[in-house]
């Protein structure tokens, strides 16, 4: 019989294999799942049965262009008169609408599917070579006071809200591909409806939440002298028994810190005129904002010069937008790895609060001291008058 170390170790090292191949297997299919949709175009030379200028119109007016000349001008995108107030409404085809389809379906799906699987790969190797990192001197017993009720609940708050919007925001993006063809039009409608006004909604408690965290842990997260001391030597995590000291975050928490703010402001700011369209000329301002700095970021990046119609900041409003989640998904990932399997007794900080105190020594040693002399005046006798 297979003893108990020996299937732990086995189930250590077949995991990553595991999550590999299937990995592979989803990374064969996504592309040709997104090809099968990825165009309407015509080929270039596809020919049209549409007619030269026919009998005379209504009254006898005879027109000056044909059919496939006016089909032509619209499909570059030419605008007519309407009567209504908004003049966009005169351009029947947004050209490069097209163009926007076919890059958000194709090359940008594609690339945004692979980094999330890339890092999944990379941190089950990790896992496969490391191991989960244990407190060297094994658990104390004694327990000391890591968070606040409120900082738990502002951290569980941004954190399940912005869960429930990367679920609900990756069945946008692969829904079509991935989930219609196996659960059928008939239950992915009727989801994707309601995971739309899930997301729209839970966007609100994710804001209120990453304002908490700020507000909170901003005092905590300034970089100072002992970052880099951590960072040369990977926070102990690349090696055993080696535990650079560090406060209450260390260099690691205080990357995660700031990349969640920055990408959450980022991810805020781009959803709030997804759900308000029409109404905010974020790219316009900001190339604008960034041309006189001299950073040409249309050239750069291959894009039409501003001014954008509004179409268009809403197109590129949900590119950003789907790009820095995806982002934002992979620096989460690895925080929940860190957090869960990846480390003992990690998890007990957001859980309970309480943290036992030799993981506090050896991850936030310096923390530790400070908590410990401020517990030591508290119970200092007053001195004798």
């Amino acid at each position: 019989m297979t003893s108990l170390p020996m299937r732990r170790t086995s189930v250590r090292y077949l995991l990553p294999v595991i999550v590999f191949a299937t990995l592979v297997l989803l990374a064969q299919w996504l592309p040709n799942q997104a090809l099968a949709q990825s165009s309407v175009r015509p080929p270039e030379d596809a020919t049209t049965n549409i007619a030269p200028p026919g009998p005379p119109m209504q009254g006898g007016v005879q027109s000056t262009q044909s059919d496939a000349e006016i089909w032509h001008d619209i499909r570059l995108g030419e605008t007519g008169n309407v009567s209504i107030p908004d003049k966009s409404a005169g351009q029947m085809i947004q050209s490069p609408g097209e163009d926007w389809r076919l890059y958000r379906n194709g090359p940008m799906n594609d690339y945004l599917g692979y980094v999330m699987l890339g890092t999944i790969v990379l941190l089950a190797l990790f896992f496969a070579i490391r191991g989960r990192i244990k407190v060297e001197h094994g658990m104390s017993g004694i327990r000391i006071k890591r968070f606040s009720t409120l900082e738990r609940m502002s951290h569980w708050l941004m954190a399940l809200s912005f869960i429930t919007l990367g679920i609900s925001g990756l069945n946008f993006t692969f829904g079509r591909s991935l989930l219609l063809p196996v659960i059928g039009k008939d239950l992915f409608g009727p989801m994707s409806g309601f995971l739309k006004a899930t997301h729209n909604y839970t966007a609100f408690a994710f804001m209120v939440g990453l304002v908490l965290a700020f507000v909170l842990w901003i005092v905590h997260n300034i970089p100072d002298r002992t970052d880099l001391n951590w960072l040369a030597k990977g926070g102990g995590l690349l090696s055993k028994s080696s535990h650079p000291p560090a406060k209450k975050f260390n260099a690691g928490q205080k990357l995660i810190f700031w990349g969640v703010m920055l990408l959450g402001l980022s991810l805020s700011v781009s959803g709030w005129a997804l759900l308000f369209p029409f109404e905010h000329h974020l790219f316009t301002d900001t190339f604008a904002l960034l041309g006189k700095i001299g950073i040409d970021v249309p050239a750069i990046l291959g894009l039409p010069e501003p001014p954008y119609s509004v179409i268009q900041e809403q197109q590129f409003n949900s590119a950003w937008h789907s790009i820095i989640a995806v982002v934002m998904i992979c620096l989460i990932l690895a925080h929940i790895y860190i957090g869960t399997i990846g480390m003992q007794g990690a998890y007990d900080a957001m859980g309970s609060g309480e943290v036992d105190l030799n993981w506090a020594r050896e991850h936030h040693s310096l923390w530790v001291d400070e908590v410990m002399a401020k517990e030591t005046e508290r119970t200092a006798p007053a001195p004798a008058e």
